[in-house]
């Protein structure tokens, strides 16, 4: 049997390397040449899917992880401001890295998300250039901004970094891999050339941000980093408005001998009910190691939801070295898990797309390390209802960073939920005459057809839904405390 199987596999690969080969002839010498090396790693990851088999860990071998690996925050701050590491010479260290590989169709917009407006017409980008300038010009440094742009945001961000030019901010892009999307049934590529438009357009992926190792270290931008004398990045996604460069964090990392560097650090927080899906750092053989709810048996799934057992997860806010990057990569021994991602296509064809998550390499690193940071550092805007806190008076900008207005007696978020029309950022902003005050919030649900006057104001748990049919016009200057709002409620000129 297992003989018959290794038979089925060499052949479902041989077929693979066959088709991509096809592929790489229908493209010119360059596409070709760039294509060639992302094929390589895409093999790379094909030929690790076709021997996983079954969940990728195994239950009964999972440990908490050891007291001292998962630190908290204030520890690192306070023994930070005493390691005497001048501020000047860590930053002359870091390079801020953003994932900026992904587009706002989740919220109904064209293009880049990185590109949304999210404050006082500020974009992510727009904030992010504030926050490292801000940085520079306070404390005389060069820290540069790197790009991890895909194939579907590269060419809307390099127009867009035009309008950056004559800001205190270096700014490089380098692009993460192009893999073939894979028909379910038969495994091989649903592409039938190296093109990225007309039938073809659905068949390509950027394979996750796990791919951030190999393309930075293939564009050549790593190693010129580390000419640069740059020892450690700074990685987020761009789309968590909480994940600014922290001094203290950063001090803690240079202070450390260099035989006992800590090569990765991963930021975590506590869980709440809204974040059981995360992932969370075990202990396992001996390594710490990123456990997302994908590898988890179905049998425990519920086990890894608990808050009690697993008390924190990943940020996706990630501090990693530079020179180790480069070691694991030439060594090719850095091991992520893959994530097996179902997608079904425009015409209904089923594919799946192979990922690897940036979190899941931190047991290839050495002296790797969890700092376990207020929930402020997590600050993600994954839909409109994320959009409306950010938007609101719950926070204050400055430098391109949002904290938490001091008019707020309790430091947690609001949970906010908006219905299906609210989605798209178009009709969210439509249904908005002004953005109501939230400062006293702690509940807000809205369903339905529904719209905010100007200047309104909810407090406590206000819950307001219009039923099919039925419309609701909260009026101007409303102040709505703990109350639910049903049925039909038209406010008419007059």
């Amino acid at each position: 049997m297992a003989e018959f199987q290794e038979k089925m596999r060499q052949q479902l690969e041989s077929s693979m390397h066959k088709e991509l080969e096809r592929l790489l002839s229908t493209g010119n010498g360059e596409e070709a040449k760039v294509s060639q090396k992302d094929f390589d790693g895409f093999k790379k990851l094909f030929h690790r899917f076709l021997q996983v088999k079954g969940p990728s860990v195994d239950w009964a071998k999972i440990n908490r992880p050891p007291e001292d690996s998962i630190q908290p925050y204030e520890k690192i701050r306070v023994k930070g401001q005493s390691d005497g590491v001048s501020v000047g010479v860590a930053l002359s260290k870091l390079v801020v890295v953003k994932l900026n590989g992904g587009l706002g169709t989740s919220m109904g917009c064209k293009g880049p998300k990185s590109l949304i407006s999210v404050r006082n017409e500020n974009t992510f980008l727009d904030l992010t250039v504030q926050q490292i300038e801000h940085l520079n010009k306070t404390y005389n440094a060069n820290v540069p901004l790197v790009l991890m742009n895909s194939f579907n945001t590269d060419e809307d961000t390099q127009k867009i970094l035009q309008k950056y030019t004559h800001h205190r901010v270096k700014i490089h892009t380098f692009n993460q891999s192009r893999y073939p999307r894979i028909n379910k049934e038969s495994l091989l590529p649903v592409a039938t050339n190296l093109g990225l438009t007309g039938e073809n357009a659905e068949s390509w992926y950027p394979p996750g941000h796990g791919d951030i190792y190999a393309s930075f270290y293939n564009s050549g931008l790593l190693d010129q980093l580390i000419a640069e004398g740059k020892e450690y990045i700074f990685v987020s996604n761009i789309d968590n408005l909480g994940a600014t460069v922290d001094l203290h964090i950063l001090s803690h990392l240079m202070s450390q001998p260099s035989d006992k560097r800590c090569e990765f650090v991963m930021e975590v927080t506590d869980k709440t009910r809204a974040d059981v899906k995360g992932g969370t750092l075990i202990q396992y053989e001996g390594k710490l190691r990123l456990l997302e709810i994908a590898q988890v048996p179905k049998a425990h799934v519920d086990e890894f939801k608990s808050v009690t057992k697993f008390k924190i997860f990943n940020t996706n806010n990630l501090w990693i070295s530079l020179p180790a990057i480069k070691r694991l990569q030439e060594k090719n021994s850095m091991d992520m898990e893959i994530i097996v991602n179902p997608k079904t296509l425009d015409g209904g064809l089923n594919v799946i797309q192979l990922e690897t998550a940036v979190g899941a390499a931190i047991k290839s690193f050495d002296n790797a390390l969890g700092i376990n940071v207020p929930r402020s550092r997590f600050l993600p805007v994954k839909t409109t209802s994320d959009l409306l806190l950010v938007m609101s008076n719950l926070y204050s900008l400055e430098a391109g960073s949002l904290t938490m207005s001091e008019k707020r007696e309790f430091p947690t978020t609001p949970h906010v939920k908006l219905g299906s029309s609210f989605t798209k950022v178009q009709d969210f902003l439509r249904r908005f005459e002004s953005i109501p005050d939230m400062l006293e919030l702690d509940h807000l649900t809205v369903s339905g057809d529904v719209t905010f006057g100007k200047q309104v104001a909810v407090k406590g748990t206000v819950i307001i839904i219009a039923n099919h049919g039925d419309r609701i016009d909260i009026p101007a200057g409303a102040m709505l405390e703990n109350k639910i709002v049903s049925g039909n409620l038209r406010i008419l000129d007059h």
